[in-house]
């Protein structure tokens, strides 16, 4: 389904893909009272992470593009999605979400927590429908297995994969084989052209960023939008006054200071991920009074200070070989002790509220 109309002749210059829970929304889904709230919950009753529905909306107006956005949500959420995306003035292409309630009826049990067998072969699927040269730019989260089922995809996209290894991983995985299947036959229609530019995590589980070097320079673990929409300046993708916006989304919803947006912006440098001279043009456009940034002259010439104060050394990244089958054991049992110390937090919470009652 899509917001725009289809029929628009539109020369697509970069494909964004987003994923939904924990990277667009603030969501819970470690335990079933978790997911059925979820279920039950109203659009305007959802949290936008924050900064995340500016960024979008800053991706749309800045490049001709396409958005597509595939959750692990069930179908049946789409229209409490839907109106979410609409409320927050988001608009999209494609939005793929999970069957599982085909899953459920089919007795396919393991496909409902299963995000490798179903993200993608959902990702390959809607490559085949891209033009062959435009790049792509990723969007997931740390509660699962985002980094790697992005990565897996920007290899296969770049001929570093081949069938066997990615049948060992989808089976290591637990992927139903009809699943495995239709990946492989998805991987050998796609055009070889190495399309991914950059694979952003969105740190909600708190994991630490130095877990994802094992997946290379391409997957940035951001703290918050404003790190990404750096990236982004720093890429030709945004102009310097989105980078901004997106700062001050942060500074005016949640109260982030100017000294954090700076602190953001050197330790995506300290990781590697942005070149120092990078911040120069944002602090540019931070004093630059006819650009429309929503905050007061006084914070845009403080930011802009800051910014240009930023010293640090950057550490070098590059792109490595993945161990596939590794990574997929150590992903799993990170996501699954996160998982568990978040149950842990809630229920401590709930002790100590039912205490002070």
């Amino acid at each position: 389904m899509s917001e725009l109309d289809e029929n628009a002749p539109q020369k697509i210059q970069h494909l964004f893909r987003w994923d939904l829970d924990k990277t667009y929304l603030h969501t819970d889904f470690d335990t079933l009272i978790d997911i059925v709230r979820t279920a039950v919950e109203k659009p305007e009753g959802k949290r936008t992470v924050p900064g995340a529905a500016a960024l979008i909306r800053e991706l749309r107006t800045a490049v001709p593009s396409k958005v597509t956005i595939l959750s692990g949500s069930p179908e049946q959420m789409r229209a409490t999605l839907e109106s979410k995306l609409r409320l927050d003035g988001v608009q999209w292409d494609e939005f793929v979400l999970k069957p599982s309630l085909k899953n459920l009826l089919r007795f396919r049990f393991r496909a409902l927590r299963d995000q490798v067998g179903y993200k993608l072969p959902a990702l390959l699927a809607a490559r085949t429908r891209c033009p062959a040269d435009v790049p792509e730019t990723l969007f997931g989260d740390d509660a699962e297995a985002d980094a790697l089922i992005y990565s897996l995809y920007a290899d296969i996209l770049a001929d570093r994969l081949n069938d066997k290894m990615l049948t060992a991983v989808m089976e290591h995985a637990h992927a139903y084989p009809d699943a495995i299947s239709e990946t492989i036959r998805l991987a050998n229609l796609v055009e070889r052209t190495n399309p991914v530019r950059r694979i952003f995590i969105h740190l909600d589980r708190k994991s630490e960023p130095a877990f994802f070097e094992r997946y290379g320079a391409r997957v940035v673990p951001v703290l918050n939008y404003f790190q990404a929409a750096l990236a982004l300046v720093s890429d030709g993708v945004l102009p310097p006054a989105s980078a901004l916006r997106v700062g001050a989304v942060l500074m005016n919803d949640v109260g982030s200071s100017v000294h954090d947006l700076a602190r953001a912006a050197r330790d995506l440098i300290a990781r590697g991920h942005l070149a120092l001279d990078a911040l120069g043009p944002i602090a540019a456009a931070a004093r630059d009074v006819d650009a429309p940034v929503p905050l007061d002259l006084p914070t845009r010439l403080a930011l802009a200070d800051a910014l240009s104060g930023v010293r640090v050394e950057a550490a070098p990244r590059a792109e490595v070989p993945i161990d596939y089958l590794a990574a997929l054991t150590d992903d799993r049992a990170r996501w699954e002790a996160a998982s568990k110390e978040a149950k842990s937090a809630r229920s401590a919470s709930k002790r100590k509220r039912r205490e002070e009652k």
